[in-house]
C-alpha cells in the first residue's frame, strides 16, 4: 500500500514533464509522417502546486490508516469470541466453547475483508485456528471434542466383550445361510457366530445393532444406488454399521477419522475440506468415495475379505502380513495372529451383521421399523447465503436446514466456491423465486419474512432488529401501509446485527427466563422448549442454550499444509485405538475352509502395491 501511494506522488509531480514533453512513443513517430503535436503550437500545461501532490499522498495514508484501524477493531472482535470460548473450555462447557470458537472464526471469515492478502489478518486467523485447533484436539483425547456425543457404533459398543464357540448356534445360522440371498460372500464360523450372539442375546450389542439398522433406512436407498453404480456387492452397505452406526457425523476422537465410511481428516478421496465444508459428513458424496475406494482395495487384493480388513486397517499392513505369512486368506491371516484385534473383529462383526439385517425375525428384529428416508431438492449455490434465509424461504426450520447439509461447518454456505444446497423436497424453485428478491451481497444478513395474522411493519421490524423505514423502503411500501397476512417480505437487517448470536448463555445471580429471553430477543416458550425447562426459575452458572440447538459438522480447524495420498490411514495402526474383542478367544478352527470365494489357503506370491495404508 505504501509503495503504490509513493509511485502516485511520482506520478502526480512528474505529470507536468510529461504534458511538457510528450510520451516518448508520441515522440517517435512513424517514418515519413508528422504528429498532431508536432504542427500546433505548443501549449504549456498548468503546473500543479506541490500541495496537492501532498494531499493525495495524505489522502491514501489516511485510507491506510482506516483499514488498519477496520483490521484491528477485527482482529478484537475474534480475540473477544476466543477468549470466552476459553473461559467456557476451561469451564468444561464444551458446546459453549465451540459456539464460542465459531463465532470467532465466523467474524473474520464474514467480515468481507481480504485475509489472504492483509499480512496482519492472515497471522491473526492462522493464530487463530492453530489455537482452536489445539484445544479441540485436547477435548477430542478426552471424549468427543466440542461436539455432543455421538452413539457408539455397535463393534464400538462391543468392546471388551467376548463370547465363547457356540456348536449349536453356528449350526443354526449354517443351516439359515443356505436359504439366505446375498451379493456377498457370506459364511458362518465360531467368529462370526460370536458376533451373532452378541447382537441377538447382548441387551446393548441388541439395542446397538437395532438402532444403526434403523437409521440406515435414512440413506438406505442412496448407498444402494451409489453401490450399484460403482460395482460393489449391495451387502456392504453393512460396513457402515461397524464404521458409524449410519451416523453421517460420527467423529473418532483419537484418530481424527469422521463421518459415515470414517475418512481421514487428510487423503485423496475426493472429498473437499476447507474452512466451509468437510464432505467426508457428506452422506452421498461420502459414500461414492467409500464405494470407490473399497472396490480400488478389491482390484488390488482380489479378495472382499482382505479389502475389508485393509480398509479398517491399512492396505499396506495387510499386504506386509500377507507377503511375511505368504497366505493371501484373511481366516489364514486371522489363525495365525497376523491381524491385530481390532481388525480381526471387524470383518466377522460386519457378516454377523448382514446377515442379522436379512434374517431379522429370527434374530429378533422382526419389529425394526426405518427410519424415513432423507430426500431433498438440491440447488447448486455460488454465493454465501445464510442458513437462517435458507429456512426463511423454504418454509422450513433451521435444524431441517442444518441436517440436510451436515457437511457445512458454518451457519452459512461457502464465500468462494460452488455448494450443493438441499432444500426440502419441492421448495426448490420457491427457494430460487424468493432469494432473487434478495441482493446476492446481503444474503448472509438478511431475512425473509411472511407476514403472520396481527403483524405489522413496527412489530416485525422489531423481531429482526431492523429499522421499520429500511423494511418499508425494501419492499418498496409506505411506513404506514398495512400489510395483509401472508405477504412476503425481505427484511434488511445489518450484519453486524445479523451476525449469530451466542449459542448457550450461563445465567447470572438474578436471571429469570423472562430477562434472559428479553436479552436474547426470543420467547420464553422457545427457552423453555429447547432447554427442556418446566419452571420459570433457573439457577446461577447454568448453562442454557438461547438460540436454536442445531447440529453443524464437527470442526477441527486445521490448515493443511500439504496433501497426503489416498493411502493415508484412516485409523490409528493400534487396535486398541476403537474396538476389542467381542469373539476374539474362541479358538480357530477349520473355519477357512468354509470360505468358498477366497484364494485357498496355501503359499501365494503376494502382489505388490504402493502406500502403506489407508
Amino acid at each position: 500500500m505504501v509503495s503504490r501511494a509513493r509511485q502516485w506522488v511520482l506520478m502526480t509531480v512528474c505529470a507536468p514533464l510529461v504534458l511538457l514533453t510528450g510520451c516518448p512513443q508520441q515522440q517517435a513517430g512513424a517514418p515519413g509522417s508528422a504528429s498532431a503535436k508536432s504542427t500546433a503550437p505548443t501549449i504549456a500545461a498548468p503546473v500543479q502546486p506541490a500541495s496537492q501532490a501532498s494531499t493525495i499522498s495524505q489522502s491514501q495514508l489516511d485510507q491506510q490508516a482506516a483499514q488498519a484501524r477496520k483490521a484491528q477493531q477485527l482482529i478484537a472482535q475474534a480475540e473477544a469470541a476466543y477468549r470466552s470460548g476459553e473461559e467456557n473450555y476451561r469451564a468444561g462447557r464444551l458446546e459453549a466453547a465451540r459456539s464460542d470458537f465459531d463465532m470467532a472464526v465466523d467474524t473474520m471469515l464474514r467480515s468481507g475483508m481480504d485475509l489472504k492478502n492483509d499480512p496482519q489478518l492472515s497471522d491473526e486467523f492462522d493464530h487463530l485456528l492453530n489455537s482452536i485447533n489445539s484445544l479441540e484436539m485436547s477435548a477430542l483425547k478426552e471424549g468427543s471434542g466440542f461436539s455432543e456425543p455421538i452413539e457408539a457404533a455397535p463393534l464400538d459398543a462391543a468392546d471388551e466383550v467376548t463370547f465363547p464357540p457356540d456348536a449349536a448356534l453356528t449350526a443354526k445360522v449354517k443351516e439359515e445361510l443356505k436359504t439366505t440371498q446375498s451379493d456377498f460372500p457370506l459364511v458362518v464360523n465360531d467368529y462370526v457366530a460370536g458376533f451373532i450372539n452378541y447382537f441377538a442375546n447382548s441387551k446393548e450389542g441388541h439395542a446397538h445393532l437395532l438402532r444403526s439398522l434403523e437409521r440406515a433406512g435414512k440413506y438406505k436407498d442412496m448407498i444402494s444406488k451409489v453401490l450399484g453404480e460403482e460395482g460393489v456387492p449391495q451387502d456392504l452397505i453393512y460396513l457402515a454399521v461397524a464404521e458409524s452406526g449410519f451416523q453421517p457425523q460420527a467423529l473418532n476422537g483419537k484418530s481424527g477419522a469422521g463421518g459415515m465410511w470414517q475418512f481421514m481428516p487428510t487423503g485423496a478421496y475426493g472429498l473437499a475440506r476447507n474452512g466451509w465444508v468437510d464432505e467426508r459428513f457428506d452422506p452421498e458424496k461420502s459414500s461414492r468415495a467409500y464405494a470407490r475406494y473399497i472396490k480400488s482395495l478389491y482390484n488390488q487384493f482380489g479378495d472382499w475379505y482382505l479389502a475389508m480388513a485393509a480398509y479398517d486397517w491399512g492396505p499396506g499392513y495387510v499386504q506386509r502380513s500377507v507377503m511375511r505369512t505368504g497366505y493371501a486368506d484373511y481366516w489364514e491371516l486371522y489363525r495365525r495372529n497376523a491381524l491385530p484385534q481390532e481388525t480381526k473383529n471387524y470383518v466377522p462383526g460386519i457378516i454377523a451383521a448382514i446377515i442379522m439385517a436379512k434374517n431379522p425375525k429370527q434374530y429378533g428384529l422382526e419389529g425394526l421399523v426405518p427410519d424415513p428416508p432423507v430426500v431433498s431438492d438440491t440447488v447448486s449455490v455460488d454465493y454465501p447465503v445464510d442458513l437462517r434465509l435458507v429456512a426463511d424461504v423454504t418454509d422450513a426450520s433451521l435444524g431441517e436446514i442444518v441436517e440436510l447439509n451436515p457437511s457445512l461447518l458454518h451457519m452459512s454456505t461457502p464465500r468462494d466456491s460452488d455448494f450443493d444446497l438441499h432444500v426440502p423436497v419441492g421448495t426448490r424453485d420457491v427457494y430460487l423465486k424468493r432469494i432473487h428478491e434478495i441482493p446476492e451481497d446481503k444474503r448472509t444478513s438478511w431475512r425473509f419474512h411472511v407476514v403472520r395474522v396481527g403483524e405489522s411493519l413496527d412489530s416485525i421490524a422489531s423481531s429482526f432488529h431492523a429499522r421499520t423505514a429500511e423494511l418499508a423502503a425494501a419492499n418498496d411500501i409506505g411506513v404506514d401501509a398495512s400489510i395483509a397476512t401472508g405477504h412476503e417480505l425481505v427484511v434488511p437487517v445489518v450484519a453486524a446485527v445479523a451476525a449469530p448470536r451466542p449459542l448457550h448463555y450461563v445465567t447470572r445471580v438474578g436471571d429469570t427466563l423472562v430477562t434472559i429471553a428479553d436479552r436474547f430477543n426470543i420467547s420464553v416458550e422457545d427457552l423453555r422448549r429447547w432447554n427442556r425447562l418446566s419452571s420459570s426459575k433457573v439457577a446461577p452458572k447454568r448453562s442454557l442454550f438461547v438460540s436454536q440447538p442445531v447440529r453443524l459438522a464437527p470442526v477441527t480447524h486445521v490448515r493443511a499444509k500439504g496433501s497426503h495420498s489416498a493411502t493415508s490411514t484412516k485409523a490409528a495402526p493400534s487396535a486398541a485405538t476403537k474396538r476389542s474383542a467381542v469373539a476374539a478367544k474362541t479358538p480357530a478352527k477349520s473355519a477357512a475352509k468354509s470360505a468358498a470365494h477366497r484364494v485357498p489357503a496355501k503359499k501365494t506370491s503376494a502382489k505388490k502395491h504402493s502406500g502403506s495404508s489407508r
